[in-house]
This record gives C-alpha cells, sequence and structure tokens, in this order.
C-alpha cells in the first residue's frame, strides 16, 4: 500500500498501514492517506521515537461496505531505552472512494 499500488479495503487495514509508516517515518504516504480538510502540512516526527506495535482495542464500521468508521488502538513504542504506549480513537471515511484518516481522539 506505501508504494501506491493497492488500497486498503477497511478501516483498521489502513490503520495497520499508517501505523508501518510512522514507524518508518512515510510522511508522503501519512500524507496521502490523510482527509484533505483535517490533513497538516507537514508530519513532525520525533527522533527518540521507535514504533515497536500495534494493538486494536475494537473496531466500529470501517468495513468493505462501510463509509465510516473508528479504530481504538494502542501504539507501543521506545523513547530512547523507555517503554510507552499512546491509546487514540480514530475516524476515517471513504473519500473518492478509498479510506482516510479524518483525526482522532489521544487519551
Amino acid at each position: 500500500m506505501h508504494r501506491g499500488e493497492e488500497t486498503a479495503e477497511t478501516a483498521v487495514r489502513l490503520m495497520r498501514s499508517r501505523f508501518s509508516a510512522f514507524a518508518v517515518e512515510d510522511e508522503a504516504y501519512l500524507l496521502a492517506t490523510w482527509h484533505p480538510a483535517t490533513r497538516p502540512e507537514r508530519i513532525g516526527f520525533d527522533d527518540g521515537t521507535r514504533w515497536t506495535r500495534l494493538e486494536v482495542v475494537r473496531t466500529e464500521g470501517g468495513g468493505p461496505e462501510d463509509d465510516r468508521g473508528l479504530v481504538e488502538f494502542r501504539a507501543h513504542y521506545l523513547a530512547g531505552t523507555e517503554p510507552g504506549e499512546m491509546h487514540e480513537v480514530s475516524r476515517f471515511v471513504r473519500h473518492d472512494g478509498r479510506w482516510v484518516y479524518v483525526r482522532g481522539k489521544v487519551s
């Protein structure tokens, strides 16, 4: 998906691909899969953070026949040698026939 050869058929698949893009700092892919109404100009990557694991907690909608979806997840990381996790509920919609990230609420 990162090379643009295929698109995510579900919101959770897009979420997983975006996590991978964060892990390798693929800014172009992250911006391309972000809704144009909420997309930032740039992604600020933290040099000291290494994303290690994605744990999907729950999903609502977001299937092949849906137009909206929600993915709740925990993203695990190392900041230097210190482990941590980020908890987010992300919203996705279909835009021009493909899934895109709209926004997330971090807690």
